[in-house]
């Protein structure tokens, strides 16, 4: 239902009622802060990413086709504005592959995190989402917490589905790493 409302203001915007904007900008705003957040790591820049976002989309709502969600659209906007802006801003990623993974099953560090408390545990998985490079935050972002499709963050990110997925596979295999490690830490404290 909210994906044929989105068409249905995109069709007010386009007749004519501007007004009718706002209603998708408060609709999508926060996912779309989260997005750039996530990616440049600072909420001004973040802020000025999504406004901008918002206004390049408005600019461009005539090329929007509906061949995907309005929101995926959008999103991808977003995505392109942050890492544009981090690539500005010259930062140095690590990439996926620089890290040698350990030999820990995902059962594992399942079984170490079930005897720390939730809250302990919320921490610690933040933690190692807040140490992914930006772009790598941002699919775990799009997948797990605002629970987007494959497709979706395919179309977001313009990565193919198949590369999201190695990608978030990869991605998980570092959060155990590093949740592990804290675990190591935690044990010896």
């Amino acid at each position: 239902m909210k994906e044929q409302d989105d068409i249905y203001h995109v069709q007010r915007v386009l007749a004519g009622n501007t007004a009718a904007y706002a209603v998708l900008v408060d609709r999508h705003k926060d996912l779309a802060f989260n997005i750039a957040l996530k990616i440049v790591r600072r909420r001004e820049d973040a802020e000025e990413i999504a406004q901008d976002a918002f206004i390049k989309a408005y600019q461009s709502l005539r090329s929007f086709k509906g061949d995907s969600k309005f929101s995926t659209w959008l999103y991808r906007i977003v995505y392109n504005a942050a890492i544009s802006h981090t690539r500005k801003k010259q930062q140095e990623f690590t990439t996926i592959d620089d890290r040698v993974m350990s030999g820990t099953t995902e059962d594992e560090i399942i079984e170490d995190l079930d005897r720390v408390n939730t809250d302990e545990q919320a921490r610690m998985v933040n933690i190692a989402i807040d140490h992914l490079p930006p772009d790598e935050g941002a699919l775990v972002t799009l997948f797990y917490m605002e629970e987007n499709s494959i497709e979706d963050i395919s179309h977001i990110t313009g990565l193919t589905a198949s590369n999201v997925k190695v990608k978030l596979h990869r991605i998980r295999k570092k959060l155990y790493d590093d949740l592990q490690q804290m675990m190591k830490k935690s044990v010896l404290v």
